[in-house]
Parts: C-alpha cells; sequence; structure tokens
C-alpha cells in the first residue's frame, strides 16, 4: 500500500456551499414540537470583552436567532478552558454529560473514544442531512474523521497550513546598528547583543520563550538531520495534534542549543511555568521581549492586540516579521498543518445527533460562514477586490473576538483560492500592519514540512499520547535548565523515561506500520 503524507493546500469551497431548502428556517429540529436543547462545546480563552462570556455574546445570539429558533432549538455552549481540552473533555466523556458535539485537535484522542465506543457513526447522519458538509468539506478533508472505515469524525477544513512565524523588535536593531538575523548563529549573536545592551531596560529579555510548542518547534526542527523516509515515519510520534522529532537525528542538538540559550540568560526565565504563552504575551506587550516565535501571525490578531498594546506602552516600538532558524540545508524548516484541522465528534450518549449534524450542516453555507467570521457588509467590513475587509472599531472587534471558535467547520474562511486566502487574511489586520502580516503568513508556509501520516491509527500513541506529552515537556525543561557540564546526563536521563513511558512501543508500532505498508 502507498504511503500517504498530508500534501498541499485543499481546493476550494464549491460554487458558494450552499444547496436549495438549506436555509436557516428549514433545518427542522424537532418533528414533535418538543424544542430540542442542543449542547455544543466552546474554547474558553479568557479573552470575552466586558459583559460577554464564551456562552452569552452576540455571536451566540445571532445563531440562536438564525438557526435555533426557526428549527424549535435551543443551542447551550458548555465552555472549556483551551489550554486544558483534553482533560476536561476527557472528564466530560467519562462522565456520560459530554455536549452533543464536542471537539479535539488530537486525532489520538478520537480513536480513543471509537475504541471505548464512545463516538456516534456519523456516516448515515451526513447522507441524510449533510450536505452542504459534504459539498463544502470534501471527501479528502472527511476522510481524516474515519476510523476503522467509519465517519466518526468531521474534520473542519484548515485554509492555512502554516504553523508558526517569529518576531524581532526592529527599533532594536536599529538601535543597535544590527542587522535581521538570517540565520540559527545570528541569532545566537543577537541575543547576545540584546542581553548586552538592554535595549529594553533593566528587564529585557532576549527571547521570549513558553513551554508551548509554538516557542520551542521552531528552534528545534531545523537542527534536525535530512534522513530517509523509512526513519521519518518510524523515528516521529504523533503527540497532541503534531508530529514531534523526539527520536530524529539532531533532536538533541537542537535541544543542546536551547540549554546553551538559558544558561547564558538569553530566553524568558520562567518559560517553564507558562504552558499558555499568557506570560510571553505579557511579556512582548510590556516591552520586555526582543525576538519571539509564535502561532503564524498571532501578533496581528486582536485577542489580544499583542502589537497594538506594545505600540500603545512604547510609541517607538516597531516588530518586524523575521523566519531566521536555518537547518543544514539553509532551508527554514519548520512543521506544517495537515489540511483537516478540528475533529468534531458526537458522542454516543447524546440524544440529538440529527440536530447536531443540520447545526454544523447549517454552518457549512458560505453566507452563514462569511457572517461568523466577518459579521455584516458596511457594518463590520468591506469589500476590496471582492475580499472582506474587517472594521477596526470596537463593536466589531466585540462582535468577533472568537469568530474562529464558533465556526467549527472551518479553520479560517475559505475564499477557493490559496493566493486569495492569504490576502485576505493579511486584510484582516489593521491597514498599517497588512504588509507585514503578509509577510508572517508566508513564513509560516516556508519550508514547511507536512505530518505523515499512516494508513491507521497507531494504537501505542493512542494508549501513551497524553503521558509523552508531559514526558516531553518534562525532557525539555530537565534538559534546558541543566547546567552545560550535566546536559548530556539529563537529557539521556530523561529520554530514558520517555521511551520508557511507551515511547519505544510507538517506535516498534510505527515500524511494523511502515513495513506493512511498504508491502
Amino acid at each position: 500500500m502507498a504511503i500517504t503524507t498530508s500534501f498541499g493546500l485543499l481546493v476550494g469551497c464549491a460554487s458558494n456551499g450552499e444547496q436549495a431548502g438549506t436555509s436557516a428556517g428549514s433545518a427542522s429540529g424537532s418533528t414533535s414540537g418538543k424544542q430540542v436543547t442542543l449542547k455544543v462545546e466552546v474554547f474558553d480563552r479568557g479573552n470575552s470583552p466586558a459583559g460577554m462570556t464564551v456562552t452569552n455574546n452576540l455571536v451566540t445570539k445571532w445563531v440562536q436567532e438564525q438557526f435555533g429558533n426557526p428549527n424549535n432549538i435551543k443551542l447551550e455552549f458548555i465552555p472549556v478552558p483551551r489550554a486544558q481540552e483534553v482533560d476536561k473533555l476527557n472528564v466530560l466523556m467519562a462522565s456520560g454529560d459530554a455536549p452533543d458535539i464536542v471537539f479535539t485537535y488530537d486525532p489520538n484522542v478520537v480513536y480513543k473514544y471509537v475504541q471505548q465506543g464512545g463516538l456516534m457513526d456519523l456516516g448515515k447522519l451526513i447522507d441524510a442531512n449533510g450536505a452542504n458538509l459534504k459539498s463544502y468539506l470534501g471527501a479528502d478533508t472527511l476522510s481524516y474523521g474515519k476510523f476503522d472505515g467509519v465517519q466518526y469524525a468531521i474534520p473542519a477544513k484548515r485554509v492555512y497550513l502554516g504553523k508558526y512565524s517569529s518576531m524581532i523588535r526592529q527599533d532594536w536593531l536599529d538601535k543597535l546598528g544590527l542587522p535581521v538575523p538570517k540565520s540559527t548563529d545570528e541569532v545566537y549573536n543577537t541575543l547576545k547583543a540584546f542581553k548586552e545592551k538592554n535595549p529594553g531596560g533593566s528587564g529585557t529579555i532576549p527571547l521570549g520563550l513558553s513551554l508551548a510548542p509554538a516557542s520551542i518547534e521552531p528552534i528545534i526542527w531545523p537542527f534536525i538531520k535530512k534522513t530517509s523516509d523509512e526513519e521519518r515515519y518510524t523515528s516521529m510520534q504523533l503527540l497532541g495534534s503534531g508530529d514531534r522529532p523526539t527520536l530524529m537525528p539532531g533532536h538533541k542538538e537542537g535541544v543542546k542549543f536551547l540549554n546553551k540559550l538559558f544558561n547564558e540568560g538569553l530566553v524568558s526565565p520562567d518559560f517553564a511555568l507558562d504552558k499558555d504563552k499568557k506570560k510571553l504575551q505579557q511579556d512582548v506587550m510590556t516591552g520586555k521581549v526582543g525576538m519571539y516565535a509564535e502561532d503564524a501571525g498571532q501578533s496581528y490578531g486582536t485577542a489580544p492586540d499583542i502589537i497594538g498594546i506594545l505600540q500603545k506602552n512604547d510609541a517607538n516600538a516597531k516588530v518586524t516579521p523575521i523566519d531566521p532558524y536555518t537547518n543544514e540545508e539553509g532551508k527554514h524548516a519548520k512543521p506544517g498543518y495537515q489540511p483537516a484541522g478540528m475533529y468534531i465528534m458526537i458522542p454516543k450518549t447524546s440524544q440529538n445527533g440529527e440536530a447536531a449534524i443540520k447545526y454544523l450542516n447549517w454552518m457549512a453555507q458560505k453566507d452563514v460562514l462569511n457572517r461568523l467570521t466577518n459579521g455584516d457588509e458596511g457594518k463590520n467590513y468591506t469589500l476590496q477586490d471582492g475580499i472582506p475587509v474587517l472594521k477596526t472599531d470596537e463593536d466589531t472587534k466585540n462582535l468577533l473576538y472568537n469568530a474562529g471558535d464558533m465556526r467549527l467547520v472551518s479553520n479560517g474562511l475559505d475564499l477557493g483560492d490559496k493566493d486569495k486566502n492569504l490576502k485576505a487574511m493579511a486584510l484582516a489586520v489593521p491597514e498599517a500592519l497588512r504588509k507585514d502580516a503578509a509577510i508572517a503568513y508566508q513564513n509560516g508556509l516556508a519550508d514547511g514540512i507536512p505530518p505523515l501520516r499512516f494508513d491507521r491509527p497507531i494504537q501505542a500513541e493512542v494508549k501513551y499520547g497524553k503521558v509523552l506529552q508531559d514526558k516531553y515537556d518534562e525532557l525539555i525543561v530537565k534538559s534546558m535548565m541543566a547546567k552545560p557540564a550535566d546536559f548530556d546526563k539529563a537529557y539521556d536521563a530523561a529520554l530514558k523515561d520517555y521511551l520508557a513511558s511507551g515511547g519505544e512501543e510507538i517506535k516498534k508500532e510505527r515500524t511494523e506500520a511502515y513495513k506493512a505498508m511498504k508491502k
């Protein structure tokens, strides 16, 4: 069987994502006249505007009016902290009290629920009530939601496949007469200069760092050596929603570089306590950080408005997007996303499977996706060459602050063309920042490495994935914080613990799965 890898962007959505008879009033929620209560998970990031919550805001009210009321469905949104989503979801699923619609980015979590018999088979429900879903997502994206040949999940369409981008204080570089770093060695020299000259004052942090993948992976991945397909498939390990190169040649050298940065005082001293990036973002916004990596383009968002708040605190602050870390070939290697985003599921305990699919099917219409993403034309956005351009007033920000979390079936608004999508992403930020935002998004795609995809789930990853995510974080923290002379001892001990905790079983099973695919 041929090896499949998640290459490329998805094709654009069909003509308009709509079908006759799928307007707001046509997706009947109850044929008996009794109102249905549909419970829907929603991420809580702690960023709601004053007077609003993720369960009660302008968009939840609009969804109720446009979909719920006409269909005799009462929507109830169940908040789940974003940083604890898997732990909270596990509790809800185990208790039998999970919402009718739940989701995760971790395919191993999905398959665990499949094996436990906890998920509803969605195949017939989609055939009967999901024409818009099938048209918008397409067979390729939907295939990511099939486990053991059964459609147990609906993957959201991921429009943009870039993961990370890096940023630097251009005004600090100008002040010190330094060029923009274009290689890992130049990054190190720049950070040393930031520490020596303290352009941010006594609290200067040359490289802002958290324990989140967005901080760590952009630094480690360029150290990974080019190797055979077989070694990549057998040595990578899928933890959470992304491949980890823990056992790949070069990983240890990448962590050793982080150890060097930590011991020379070039990174955030309390990075190990910052898993949700909030401390890093606060340090950036208060002008302490010289350079940092993030989820691509995050600095140009509104929740929080990182660059906007920074420039309010320091009118002279200027942040420039860069792509500085390089591998042995001079490329800016970094992981990318697969073309499927979050996995949307309906627990078997749900009594409202039909209503849940109809809700998602309603959402998959072009006009609904546009409204969830951009609000109302004229009031919240204007059109520029057919691309929505958001207004920057507070009313628009308050309306759309969690647009991505409400628009379940699409990670980003798909305009049907890669270049248009990138342009639309840049046009979504304030005009003065659009040129830089476009560069940041391009940087996120440059030299991206798509995730590997086996033709079946790896059972050991399902079994040990959550434990090994924690073990991997321990490896990073213990290895980084060790004295340079003790680095090898600390790293090797942490890796031994990682392997004994399931990493070795994953490698063995991936090796067997690779051999089976080559037959």
